[in-house]
């Protein structure tokens, strides 16, 4: 089969940092993904807070449904790559022994090997890569190798892209503050540390995030309920 020459790799490391946000860095990483390998599917699996897992980009139905079958059943090479620091190998699903429940699930998807890959940094994990083939026995040692190399790559990439995704949220939601502790400030004679402080007490006693009411003052130029 033909894969894309190692030597794109770095090449391709670098368009991965240059894509502006997070969804577009994880449409890339699965083309990319897609290419390297020469695989008919790929998706990622995204670990949040608690330990709750999120399927977020995907090139097509089977790939959501093999990750619903994981998190479902609580096996498969993803999970488990999640789990260990290492990369695995499914040659075909239909001998697959370590997890039998979802490789019935898959095969009748017509997903015949499986790669799954961690995604994380030294600082933290962010979620595995999982690429499929309908053709048992795809994968070999050489695609093993590519694909870890590509996600490091990878995770290097998603890591600051997401970085970037947060620190764009908290500018935006201090300048939504900031402009409704103006209104505030401008309506109801009050200084900058009041205006905040009505914005808080309407956020505590309301139950609403602090950037929600301070869009529905700026919205509605009056606090919320008045």
């Amino acid at each position: 089969m033909d894969h894309m020459d190692r030597s794109d790799l770095a090449q391709l490391a670098l368009e991965l940092h240059d894509e502006p946000d997070v969804e577009q860095t994880l449409d890339r990483l699965i083309e990319y993904a897609r290419d390297t390998t020469g695989c008919d599917e790929a998706g990622v699996l995204f670990l949040h807070g608690g330990g709750r897992i999120e399927t977020v980009a995907i090139t097509g139905p089977k790939v959501a449904t093999s990750d619903r079958l994981q998190t479902e059943l609580r096996e498969g090479p993803c999970l488990e790559a999640l789990q260990n620091n290492e990369s695995f190998v499914v040659t075909d699903t239909t001998l697959e022994k370590r997890w039998p429940a979802w490789a019935r699930g898959v095969t009748e998807l017509g997903l015949r090997s499986v790669i799954g890959v961690r995604l994380s940094t030294l600082r933290d994990i962010h979620g595995a890569l999982d690429l499929y083939s309908a053709t048992p026995g795809f994968f070999d040692e050489d695609d093993l190798e590519v694909a870890d190399i590509f996600g490091r790559h990878a995770s290097v990439a998603l890591a600051a892209a997401r970085e970037q995704h947060g620190l764009r949220q908290a500018i935006g939601t201090r300048q939504l503050i900031g402009q409704a502790q103006g209104m505030l400030m401008e309506r109801f004679d009050l200084d900058a540390d009041r205006a905040f402080a009505l914005l808080r007490r309407y956020s505590q006693h309301k139950n609403v995030k602090l950037r929600n009411v301070a869009q529905q003052v700026i919205d509605t130029r009056q606090l919320p309920g008045d």
